[in-house]
């Protein structure tokens, strides 16, 4: 039998008012050296001006196995999905010309030639989903600011390994665009990806124990 729940009993349950999905954070430490020729990889920068991405689906494929008129569905190989962030172009293009020397490293624009072994043109990429509480961050009840330069903890971080960039979008210009900031996307393939809590200073801890950044 149901238990009759009340908004109470609900506000309860909602662990820190609920994760916020505008309060994250994306982080590419570094990029690989055929990226980075004549080109500095701004790390910090990218964090301030990536505007959006996504935190990974889980997909397992279902194998049907026909057996005399019924279908048994048995679990099949796992899959990742294309992750795609969303970045705020400012005037130097510093982010933008990185991206785009980072695929012309994996295959020139005159040639067709590139990196061949993948260690070459792969990297890894971080995602920390923040809490609204900067001194605590996992369900934190205050907001006060952060004391002693202490870094904020995050509720959940993702780790996606070897990702490398397929497609870097087109920027629209138009005279009838006014009170606009330029942007654009790239979407990485991912080998896999890792989850983990986070620890102090942005620190995390993927599934196997081993620390992720």
């Amino acid at each position: 039998m149901s238990t009759l729940r009340t908004i109470t009993d609900f506000k309860t349950a909602l662990q820190g008012g609920g994760a916020r999905a505008n309060i994250f954070e994306v982080d590419i430490p570094t990029i690989p050296p055929v990226a980075t020729q004549g080109i500095e990889w701004d790390a910090e920068n990218f964090q301030f001006l990536c505007k959006a991405a996504a935190l990974p689906a889980s997909n397992v494929a279902a194998i049907e196995v026909p057996f005399r008129g019924r279908t048994l569905k048995v679990a099949g190989d796992r899959t990742f999905d294309t992750w795609t962030v969303t970045v705020i172009n400012d005037e130097d293009f510093k982010l933008r010309s990185a991206f785009e020397q980072w695929m012309n490293g994996i295959s020139k624009l005159d040639n067709n030639t590139g990196a061949t072994s993948p260690t070459e043109y792969m990297a890894r990429a971080i995602v920390h989903q923040l809490g609204r509480g900067a001194d605590q961050g996992r369900f934190s009840k205050t907001n006060s600011d952060i004391q002693g330069g202490s870094g904020i903890t995050p509720l959940r971080t993702y780790l996606f390994q070897d990702v490398f960039p397929t497609n870097v979008s087109q920027i629209d210009l138009s005279y009838d665009s006014a009170d606009t900031i330029e942007e654009y996307t790239v979407e990485f393939q991912v080998q896999y990806w890792t989850a983990g809590s986070g620890q102090a200073s942005g620190g995390a801890t993927d599934q196997t124990g081993v620390a992720i950044n």
